[in-house]
């Protein structure tokens, strides 16, 4: 099995309150083998010089769409599913160009592209898959216009269809939450409040009783899966997580009360700051309606709020960005934003540590340690000093590996 040892590099652990130097780190196969605070004997390993750079675990970005791919999603309608594979394949490119060699699609993506991505026929971060996101008649999943008296058109050619589901009552939620599963879900996505790409539902609308998250969270434990929820405003955080749900997605809107709910329950929220703050300034021109655009801007001013109130009630946060079609180039801008409230530490323990427990993949993933996975990073400098080497596309990153392969090697 071929192997190759990293040198003359500063190491970044997470779980490490800083960087250290001296270190070399052995890769065998997909996995690390041996990390060393001295030389490391594998006389027939490749040799990468990192020439005093950082070395640290690959990024984990918590809510991505790889298969939404307008921003203006009504878009959508008209795109067949063999043009939306092509777009697709291009922005996961592009992600792991920038250093996220782990995603979690939070609606759309599906086994085929999970399957093309891991068996190497097109580049991009590994997949941790919804399949579609469920929601009830009227709410943010619900793809018709109001013209639509005869049900979703097919999805073949109606890319908004096959991302998205509708159902009503616990049966029906319990029936789409099985399929999801039975098509190869590693986790299921529902919706418990309005949204803002979804024109007809208002943002404070609770959407799914009780009963029917219930259902949904009940399947996914039995099948050894678990449930994420879009929520924005307290009620329906509370509503959520009361009835088993694992992690909140935005969550802007949270107050202290769901807060410390949140956390007594070991739940998580995925925050996407990034995404209200670009589409406030680019999404109009790509046409994006003003009633979305209205409710972007209530949700974009509780944003660096929910980081505060999380931070003060001990819940843990993912590092998540949601962002749509082309402005998915923006990806590593939620650094910076986060910057505004967190240290540069506790961001990078989002994108990583915390990450790979929202995955359930603690050890495998976000670490540099014997037995995780090689998904590496070579960052030209410190980030813990400066985050934004991690902007401008990948360029300051000469070295991204996953599973033990180069994604991109300039230190040959």
């Amino acid at each position: 099995m071929s192997q190759i040892l990293f040198k003359n590099m500063s190491l970044l652990d997470p779980r490490w309150d800083e960087a250290r130097g001296g270190y070399e780190v052995l890769v065998e196969g997909e996995h690390i083998k041996e990390v060393s605070p001295k030389p490391i004997k594998a006389a027939k390993a490749r040799v990468v010089d990192c020439g005093k750079r950082t070395l640290m675990p690959g990024l984990i970005d918590s809510h991505v769409h790889v298969f939404l791919t307008e921003v203006n999603i009504r878009n959508l309608e008209n795109v067949p599913l063999t043009l939306l594979t092509a777009r697709s394949a291009e922005l996961m490119k592009g992600m792991i160009d920038r250093g996220f060699t782990t995603v979690r699609d939070t609606g759309g993506a599906d086994w085929g592209i999970k399957t093309a991505v891991e068996t190497g026929l097109i580049p991009g971060p590994r997949l941790f898959i919804s399949g579609r996101a469920i929601g009830p008649t009227g709410g943010h999943s619900d793809s018709r216009r109001r013209t639509d008296y005869q049900g979703a058109p097919c999805g073949c050619c109606n890319a908004m269809v096959y991302c998205m589901a509708v159902a009503d009552g616990a049966d029906e939620v319990r029936k789409l939450v099985r399929e999801q599963m039975r098509q190869g879900a590693d986790q299921v996505k529902i919706m418990c409040s309005g949204g803002v790409a979804s024109p007809y539902d208002p943002l404070d609308s609770l959407q799914f009783s009780e009963a029917e998250i219930a259902a949904a969270t009940d399947e996914a434990k039995n099948f050894g899966r678990y449930v994420l929820a879009h929520a924005y405003t307290p009620e329906a955080i509370t509503r959520a997580v009361n009835n088993g749900v694992r992690t909140i997605e935005h969550g802007n809107l949270i107050d202290a009360k769901s807060a410390k709910l949140l956390k007594s329950k070991g739940g998580y929220m995925i925050a996407n700051l990034v995404t209200y703050f670009v589409m406030k300034e680019k999404a109009a021109s790509f046409g994006m309606a003003a009633d979305m655009l209205a409710k972007n801007d209530i949700v974009l001013e509780g944003a660096l709020r929910s980081l505060e109130i999380c931070k003060a009630a001990g819940v843990k946060v993912g590092y998540g960005t949601d962002l749509l079609g082309q402005l998915q180039v923006e990806q590593s801008q939620e650094f910076i934003y986060r910057a505004q409230v967190l240290k540069p530490l506790e961001i990078i323990r989002q994108a990583t540590t915390i990450g790979a427990e929202i995955l359930r993949m603690e050890g495998k993933l976000g670490v540099i340690a014997p037995g995780a996975f090689a998904d590496l990073i070579v960052v030209d400098g410190n980030p813990l000093k400066k985050l934004e080497l991690f902007l401008d596309q990948g360029a300051h990153l000469p070295v991204i590996m996953k599973a033990g392969k180069f994604h991109k090697n300039a230190l040959k």
